[in-house]
């Protein structure tokens, strides 16, 4: 039986309704989120990305000092330009140094006058020229650079340390277990991906919680750019990107010191259980320079470390703060060819014979 045209309308008429209703609900629903979006996007507008931050150096110093203290930083960077370009320069040019333990030094002094260059020359040029102001991409970038070479630093010291106790302690098999092809595998490794790995996540967290702020002078308030005084900057909550760069510093720091203070105390069982009396000397000698350059890395660091991440131990001024990075960040750099280079009988001979290649050659182009 077919119903009539009426009834038929009837039961057609809630489905329609019912549709359209669905319909007006759909729209209103795209109107509400293209509204979020709008106001999302309005907000992102208003809080205008950071272009650039100032760098304040030593906060409180006097400025009748800043020539003062800018003229110590260029000869410290000539310095270490110098005595560490040497290093690398003799190592890489004589075939009598291609060994492991100078190879790792070479590397040493390879990462120190790249940490210098990415930071003294900016520092000098804000006391010499007033040029104060870095692009704030430079300024992650040079944060990335600064912990990156820091961290390359840490595991370079601990690649020593055992390479030192292998050959204190296997001296017949030291040469088959380290070996230079197994060591530039190492260095690589340690370059390409373990200093700069978690490095990089802290810069992307870094960068999210700054870049997007209102806009005011963004000072900071120490010698380079790093990551607790970029995070200093952030207008949101930065509590998870400083504890997260502050648990990999730690490790960074406490399990390498750890493997090196292993080594060096097993050495030193060694040395004088087993050690002639003529042999004891040196080796002992050897450890006690090799654990300076450790100190003089470590302790200032994690004091540094720790006291900025935890300020209820104890609060330290700025300039205070600013003392101790450069301490621990470029003096080592200045000690590094003194302590591990200079002091080696073979290298002092090798650069004693080049440079008296040199003068015989600069002799004989002036009788010409």
């Amino acid at each position: 039986m077919v119903p009539s045209g009426s009834s038929f309308l009837n039961d057609q008429e809630p489905e329609v309704t019912s549709s359209k209703y669905f319909v007006i609900v759909g729209q209103f629903q795209k109107q509400l989120i293209c509204l979020g979006l709008l106001k999302r996007r309005q907000k992102m507008e208003n809080q205008s990305a950071v272009s650039e931050v100032f760098l304040v150096g030593f906060p409180g110093l006097p400025q009748d000092m800043h020539s003062l203290l800018s003229t110590a930083m260029f000869l410290v960077y000539i310095f270490s330009l110098t005595a560490n370009g040497s290093v690398i320069c003799l190592v890489t040019l004589n075939a009598s140094l291609h060994q492991p333990m100078y190879l790792l030094i070479a590397n040493l002094t390879t990462s120190g006058l790249l940490f210098d260059t990415v930071t003294l020359p900016k520092l000098i040029a804000r006391f010499w020229f007033g040029s104060s102001s870095i692009n704030f991409n430079v300024c992650l970038f040079q944060m990335f650079l600064v912990h990156s070479l820091g961290s390359l630093d840490s595991f370079l010291l601990m690649e020593m340390a055992i390479d030192r106790y292998v050959a204190i302690s296997q001296p017949l098999r030291y040469s088959l277990i380290i070996t230079n092809k197994r060591l530039v595998v190492i260095c690589v490794m340690t370059w390409i991906v373990l200093a700069p790995s978690t490095n990089a996540v802290i810069a992307m967290q870094t960068s999210e919680v700054v870049l997007y702020c209102p806009s005011s002078p963004k000072n900071i308030n120490t010698l380079f750019c790093t990551q607790t005084t970029v995070t200093a900057l952030a207008c949101r909550d930065a509590t998870n990107p400083r504890k997260f760069a502050f648990v990999c510093a730690m490790v960074v720091l406490l399990l390498p010191l750890g493997v090196i203070l292993l080594s060096y105390f097993l050495i030193l069982l060694e040395i004088f259980t087993s050690f002639r009396s003529e042999n004891w000397q040196k080796a002992f000698y050897t450890c006690a320079t090799h654990l300076l350059v450790v100190t003089l890395y470590y302790m200032p660091r994690i004091f540094t470390y720790i006291v900025t991440n935890i300020p209820s131990i104890i609060i330290i001024k700025p300039d205070i703060n600013a003392l101790l990075l450069f301490s621990f960040s470029n003096v080592p750099h200045m000690a590094n060819p003194i302590i591990y280079f200079l002091r080696t009988k073979e290298i002092r001979q090798t650069l004693t014979k080049s440079l008296q290649r040199i003068k015989y050659r600069v002799g004989k182009m002036s009788i010409f």
